[in-house]
């Protein structure tokens, strides 16, 4: 639990120092990484109504489709899924390496201070390594979602969680328990 705590902190002074959050992983760890983001763009567990001053500004710009859109848009906390962009993925895997996919990600879109999650129930995902490799190379905290005893990761991770199982499918299961509880953290911290 410490290092969920640790993680969960690690995001929320991202977020507050105005970065983002990057996530990626294969396959079970692909759709969790989709998962994340869906969880933080938008409302999770509690409405998130955009600022009354950028109401004000849609319909005085915008009338009626402007309140429509106001009443419908959520407040974000900015994230990206490293794993949904198939364009960019398969030009990676043809002209570079398919290892290297994630870490040129991170490195057009990374900053010091954002986050990147990297998951791997096994924690010997080469293209994830990679990504955490750039990361900490240019100054992203880095926060790793593993099992057991979390592989080549660990001492890539500022922070990682090693969740106590060795089957994937029960890997898969915990880490959306702790992914579900920092995002619904997070969500409270900045719009309750």
């Amino acid at each position: 639990m410490p290092m969920v705590i640790a993680a969960t902190g690690v995001i929320e002074a991202c977020y507050r120092n105005g970065g983002k959050v990057l996530v990626c992983g294969n396959g079970g760890s692909a759709a969790d990484s989709e998962h994340i983001v869906g969880e933080l763009m938008k409302g999770f567990n509690m409405p998130r109504r955009v600022p009354a001053d950028l109401r004000v500004n849609l319909v005085s710009r915008f009338g009626q489709d402007g309140a429509y859109v106001a009443d419908y848009l959520q407040g974000a906390l900015p994230a990206i899924s490293l794993v949904s962009q198939t364009a960019l993925l398969t030009a990676c895997a043809n002209d570079l390496a398919a290892d290297m996919a994630f870490a040129q990600q991170v490195y057009g879109y990374g900053r010091a201070g954002d986050v990147l999650i990297g998951i791997s129930t096994s924690g010997n995902a080469r293209n994830v390594i990679h990504a955490l490799q750039i990361a900490t190379a240019l100054g992203l905290h880095t926060v790793g979602l593993t099992g057991k005893d979390g592989g080549a990761m660990v001492p890539l991770c500022d922070t990682c969680v090693c969740v106590p199982a060795g089957c994937t499918a029960d890997i898969q299961e915990r880490h959306q328990a702790i992914y579900h509880a920092i995002c619904a953290v997070i969500e409270e911290r900045f719009f309750s």
